[in-house]
């Protein structure tokens, strides 16, 4: 049974997981703690997926000259 729901609904189940975690942090650490918690999973995640498709990294030089280009 559990392997059909996986199957079927993968991105569900795993929406839901995520939530719950999520929600869990939120009961016990605050609103503040869990957006900086996910601000840095998402930066994890990204990192990963650059690591993932084998792209170099983006050197200090980069990260300045597209913020004062920015601003």
């Amino acid at each position: 049974m559990w392997n059909e729901v996986w199957k079927q609904h993968k991105g569900k189940v795993i929406g839901a997981g995520a939530g719950l975690f999520l929600g869990f942090i939120y009961l016990f650490f605050g609103f503040w703690d869990m957006l900086i918690f996910a601000f840095i999973v998402t930066v994890g995640c990204y990192i990963g997926g650059m690591l993932d498709r084998k792209e170099r990294f983006p050197s200090l030089e980069d990260i300045w000259r597209y913020l004062t280009q920015k601003w």
